[in-house]
């Protein structure tokens, strides 16, 4: 069995994704790669293909009629043999800490086994303007194996992420159903599933994960966010209806988990409203009555009993202020 298991859902990647394998392949045996070619229409599958009749033992390639990201993430997971879990996306790169990462998990797995590893990651902006790291070391004790106790409060800037979160494999195949197709922020809502299923962890406190930020076909460009802001609503609302808050017995869990609904809410109800139109409006009401049908408590305490009364705040003030906050958030983290 290898270590760890990456996947690299990859979709018209060729200009770019070499750089991203070739990261990876640094781990050597102890790594396999799984090359999701997601219906590309250039030379991805073409590389992809290449690599693995060079690193046969290391690069497997799928090639799949189109699905998107989510369905990348499946496939990797259906066929994963690595004991731990992680998706990098093709236009990203693990930095030169990756052999030392591969080392402490091959400890972690000698103690016991973790559910899961936590990682910085870095944003690079390809202006070379808000380059910062993500850290955890606030928040989370380095260099040994703890709990949910172990933990502090989680700043409005560190959330748990694809790009931060390396699972235990079994417990992403216990905890989640396939992701949809053709939903873009669909990794959230994998986190989301897994997380209540996590009790042990290790934090490695390193720039692991190599955020890339900045190409104009990328889904977190604002002008795209708001274009999708469908999908927003739609991963808000599963991430919501994955679980019961009141089910969560570990409080930190849960102190957590409501941070992580709160982020991805806000985020989804600024960029849905951002595109001023009573439409947008008609949709995020629909949103909310889905999520107080799960779980009534809980979806009214958000929306009435959180700051996102604010942006939900209806009519123009209520756009404006949308407007007025994601104007600060990119001047704390400058994510798009």
């Amino acid at each position: 069995m290898k270590l760890l298991t990456v996947t690299v859902p990859c979709y018209n990647s060729a200009e770019y994704m070499e750089k991203c394998v070739d990261s990876l392949l640094v781990g050597g045996e102890r790594v396999e790669v799984i090359i999701i070619d997601d219906g590309s229409k250039d030379r991805t599958g073409e590389i992809a293909d290449a690599y693995a009749e060079k690193y046969p033992s290391i690069v497997r390639v799928i090639h799949q009629e189109n699905g998107g990201h989510g369905e990348g993430i499946n496939q990797g997971i259906i066929h994963a043999t690595g004991k731990y879990f992680k998706v990098v996306d093709s236009d990203d790169v693990m930095s030169a800490d990756f052999p030392a990462f591969l080392d402490k998990l091959e400890e972690c797995d000698r103690n016991g086994g973790i559910d899961l590893a936590v990682t910085n990651y870095y944003y690079v902006h390809t202006d070379g303007v808000g380059d910062r790291s993500i850290s955890y070391k606030s928040v989370l004790p380095a260099g040994r194996i703890f709990g949910w106790e172990d933990t502090k409060r989680f700043a409005m800037h560190q959330m748990l992420t694809i790009h931060s979160c390396t699972f235990r494999t079994e417990i992403m195949r216990m905890a989640s159903e396939p992701l949809p197709k053709h939903v873009f922020y669909e990794d959230n809502l994998m986190v989301c599933r897994t997380l209540p299923h996590v009790e042990r962890m290790y934090y490695f406190d390193a720039d692991l994960y190599r955020y890339w930020i900045g190409r104009p076909d990328q889904s977190v460009q604002a002008k795209t966010m708001m274009k999708r802001y469908t999908h927003h609503l739609l991963v808000v609302e599963k991430c919501f209806s994955s679980f019961h808050f009141d089910d969560i017995k570990q409080p930190k869990l849960k102190t957590y988990l409501k941070h992580e609904i709160f982020m991805l809410s806000g985020i989804a109800i600024l960029y849905t409203r951002m595109n001023k139109t009573p439409e947008v409006d008609a949709d995020l009401r629909e949103m909310w009555k889905k999520c107080f049908a799960h779980d009534e408590k809980w979806g009214k305490h958000f929306r009435y009993r959180t700051p996102l009364t604010f942006v939900c705040f209806p009519g123009k003030l209520g756009q404006h202020i949308c407007s007025l906050v994601n104007w600060l958030a990119n001047h704390v983290v400058k994510f798009n």
